[in-house]
């Protein structure tokens, strides 16, 4: 935490006094939002620094100063910090945020309560508010906390732009004070008495000349009052100003530019290109060794330059530096690109990669960016971490011409990460053909790390093993230090070529690759590859039948998700998927249809083949189980017809058989229940048919009364070394339904009672419903094996996780918290959202939104549904 932000920052010495904006100040804090709106220089800050020293508020103010580009983890961070130094006491369970890039609704419900709880309401004042980064996604956690802290929390906002929060709410609800630009002009008394303070001796026309032209800018008085101390004639400097409506500019060249010796105006032109400026780099842009004197010099002169924070870092005045920068264009023609470069190379130096590539970038030499990446290992940085999204942008303006390898393999890199595998491999082919004389390690590296992702892309399992193995042979000749820093590419590799083995049909080998890539990750970086891979590691335990892994890696997945707050684009739908997958075995229809959608939606413009099979099979499932055969057919046609969007394995092949055999057979259709079947017949490989597709058989030729060709084919079944869990409990209970067609109910309850002891662990109740009222009829005349399997008859499965073997959850997507609990407690004594909030002392939006929460996290969409499922796993 940075020290100088918590600090209220001191007001000039010359200050001109405005006791009505104070006031008003005041005034505002009586309520939840002040907003003090206007443009730069317009006096923002010191009028609210000014207020917040002077002792004028109701508390004393806690201040925080917005950093432009504060992320919105990092910033509510500095909240948290913010409102602990200022004293206001905080529960120790509102906790606090772990990623920059954002925090979960739970976590800014524990703030809204925590502050709620105060004994007395905290003022917070951010300044420059408006420079946060996404300012949507940092306003509207605002929002909630302000409208759901029961008064706890009063804000005040200072910025250049309109907030993004929903002012009109505040309006309509005279819950907003608002001091904006027309407010904060200066008045023609308020520039007489801060020429007074400068003593200038100046006419009332001069100061109606003056304020006229800077209609009241505070900045464009200040620095004409500043320029006239220099000036010989002040009162003819105004009418030159009034005579001149680019004057400040001209002002900031003129008066503060050229004001300097000539050594340090050198220095302002050249050091004006970067965001940021270190001494040491000031000099290398210089050519000189004196950036650290005249720097200070500047800052302590206020010379439209500070130091930030308290580092070694300074900022020139976004205004002055953007001067600059059109004069040193119009001075000296051609130079900034080649300062670009310097800046470029001074920051590859001294390790900042991301600000070196962007350097590189704005000088138009792509080679030198696109080297950098590949040279650093830093190719995977393209594909997840803090920085993804900026080189995205940096590298989205190469030209797709540049010749070279780097900028080939950069290229190709970028165009996977969007997903477009053709413009990958043609980057890829431009990049063999341009190796290099000498094609180093890292280059070599970068291909093979593209190919092992373009490869998974492409669902070719031998191009990503392939390029596994190039990867394993090169990495003997890189250093040890710079892998060691790059934990993302062992990550997204394994990630990677777990998916391609699961796209593959192998779930086992699937299963050892990606948790091999779930324990390599951890670090900065591998967020997204850790959360890629516990989704398909779910996948890849569903398709093995191992539904309670299956979930764990589930929940895994999207609670990294939530905690490293992956936007919808980065997070592949697996962990829904497989949820879905999970609930339609358990026959949780109303979890697995909710999962199902949830899946569709964080889905990319290209799934994998696994994430379309299963979301066919899945759905077909679903619609089958519900009783619309025709759409579960639907939701199959696309992948069983020609030109269907992935590559289908054997094993999707088969799967999709089965499904469509189902659906088949749910609309009384036993013929063409086997003709799907017919039709795929060895598609299992040089093993023949796939398990499920036997039984799928089997069960077809039983439905079209061939009961002894039925248990024929279930006679060629495997044995149950290597067949699924739930498919050698429908294999049981086939043969027990096949027995008692056969009039034989000794035999029909030994099998059914094997195959209800094989589907306990997992809870597996679909086959038993979709099986007929003769399990019914047998549990009727057993009561003591209706009673070791009470587990069976739970209104809807995945509810009751106590009564399951092996303490099996079920698929909730996160726990509720304290306050969540008792919404719910008061939802289901039936009381209103309004009789909530009273009940509760909480207000109706915030209990709408407790509501919203407690439907995700209970894959529901009703607060009657919401009660039931709750009361089924026993939270109720």
């Amino acid at each position: 935490m940075l020290t100088a932000r918590f600090a209220v920052p001191a007001v000039p010495q010359l200050l001109v006094h405005r006791p009505e904006l104070l006031d008003r100040m005041t005034a505002g804090a009586r309520g939840p939002l002040t907003l003090v709106n206007g443009p730069a220089g317009s006096g923002k800050t010191v009028l609210a620094a000014h207020w917040a020293a002077g002792g004028l508020a109701p508390r004393p103010p806690v201040w925080l100063t917005v950093e432009p580009g504060d992320a919105p983890g990092a910033l509510w961070a500095y909240v948290l910090e913010a409102l602990h130094r200022g004293g206001v006491a905080l529960p120790a369970g509102v906790g606090r945020p772990t990623r920059a890039e954002g925090v979960t609704r739970s976590f800014l419900v524990r703030l809204a309560e925590g502050l709620a709880e105060s004994a007395q309401p905290a003022v917070l004042v951010l300044d420059q508010f408006d420079t946060a980064r996404p300012p949507a996604a940092v306003a509207e956690g605002l929002d909630f906390v302000l409208r759901n802290a029961a008064g706890g929390l009063r804000i005040v906002l200072t910025g250049r732009t309109d907030s993004v929060l929903p002012l009109h709410r505040y309006r309509a609800a005279g819950e907003i004070t608002e001091i904006r630009q027309a407010d904060l002009r200066f008045t023609h008394e308020d520039a007489e008495a801060l020429l007074g303070e400068h003593r200038l001796a100046v006419s009332q026309e001069g100061i109606r000349l003056l304020v006229e032209r800077t209609e009241g800018w505070a900045a464009g008085v200040r620095l004409c009052a500043l320029a006239m101390q220099h000036s010989a004639d002040p009162e003819r400097f105004l009418h030159q100003f009034a005579a001149d409506r680019t004057i400040i500019a001209d002002y900031l060249l003129k008066e503060v530019l050229e004001a300097q010796p000539p050594l340090t105006q050198d220095l302002l032109l050249r050091v004006c290109v970067t965001d940021r400026i270190h001494p040491e780099l000031a000099d290398e842009l210089t050519g000189r060794d004196d950036a650290a004197r005249t720097l200070v010099g500047l800052a302590r002169d206020n010379a439209f330059l500070e130091r930030i924070d308290a580092s070694a870092w300074y900022r020139l005045h976004p205004l002055f530096a953007e001067v600059l920068r059109a004069h040193l264009r119009q001075r000296s023609p051609g130079l900034e690109p080649r300062l670009h470069g310097r800046a470029a190379r001074w920051l590859a130096r001294t390790g900042r990669l991301t600000e070196a590539v962007v350097q590189g970038a704005a000088a138009g030499d792509w080679e030198f960016a696109a080297a950098h990446v590949v040279d650093n290992l830093a190719i995977g940085r393209l594909f997840t971490g803090l920085d993804a999204d900026q080189l995205g942008r940096v590298f989205a303006g190469m030209p797709a011409d540049r010749t070279g390898a780097a900028p080939a393999l950069v290229g190709a890199a970028c165009r996977l990460a969007e997903q477009d595998l053709a413009g990958c491999e043609a980057g890829l082919r431009r990049a063999d053909a341009h190796p290099g004389p000498d094609a180093g390690p890292a280059a070599r590296l970068a291909r093979a790390f593209v190919g092992v992702l373009a490869g998974r892309l492409a669902d070719d399992l031998t191009a990503t093993e392939r390029a596994v193995t190039d990867i394993e042979r090169v990495l003997p000749e890189l250093p040890p230090h710079l892998l060691a820093e790059r934990p993302e590419i062992r990550a997204l590799v394994l990630a990677a070529l777990g998916a391609a083995e699961l796209g593959a049909g192998h779930p086992d080998r699937a299963v050892s690759v990606l948790t091999s890539a779930v324990d390599v990750c951890g670090k900065p970086g591998t967020e997204y590859p850790l959360c890629d891979a516990l989704g398909s590691l779910a996948l890849a335990e569903l398709m093995r039948g191992r539904l309670r892994q299956a979930v764990a890696h589930a929940r895994a997945s999207l609670a990294a998700a939530e905690q490293y707050a992956l936007p919808t684009g980065r997070r592949t739908g697996a962990g829904h998927l497989a949820l879905a997958g999970v609930a339609l075995q358990q026959d949780d229809l109303a979890a697995a249809r909710s999962h199902l959608d949830l899946a569709g939606s964080e889905a990319g413009p290209r799934p994998e083949p696994v994430a379309a099979v299963l979301t066919a099979v899945t759905g077909a499932g679903i619609a089958t189980a519900e009783g619309d055969a025709e759409a579960a057919l639907a939701a199959l046609r696309p992948l069983r017809t020609a030109g269907a969007p992935v590559r289908l394995h054997s094993w999707a092949v088969a799967g999709l058989a089965v499904a469509e055999s189902a659906a088949h057979l749910a609309r009384g259709d036993t013929d063409a229940a086997l003709q799907v079947l017919d039709a795929v017949a060895g598609a299992g490989g040089e093993d023949g048919d796939r398990p499920e597709q036997v039984l799928a058989r089997a069960r077809a030729l039983l439905a079209a009364g061939h009961g002894d060709r039925a248990a024929e084919v279930l006679a060629g079944m495997p044995a149950d070394d290597g067949v699924a869990a739930p498919v050698r409990a429908r294999a049981r209970l086939l043969r027990a339904e096949i027995a008692a067609a056969d009039g034989d109910p000794e035999e029909a309850r030994r099998r059914l009672g094997e195959a209800l002891g094989l589907a306990r662990p997992e809870g597996l109740r679909r086959m038993f419903t979709e099986s007929g009222p003769w399990v019914r009829r047998i549990l009727r005349r057993d009561p003591e094996l209706a009673r070791l399997h009470g587990w069976l008859h739970s209104r809807t499965p995945a509810r009751a996780p106590a009564s399951m073997a092996g303490g099996q959850q079920p698929p909730v997507v996160e726990p509720l918290s304290g306050r969540e609990t008792e919404v719910l407690r008061k939802a289901a004594e039936l009381l209103s959202t309004e009789e909530i909030a009273a009940e509760l002392y909480l207000s109706a939006n915030t209990v709408k939104t407790h509501l919203k929460s407690i439907y995700r996290k209970l894959s529901v969409t009703r607060r009657s549904e919401a009660v039931h499922r709750a009361q089924d796993l026993g939270m109720l």
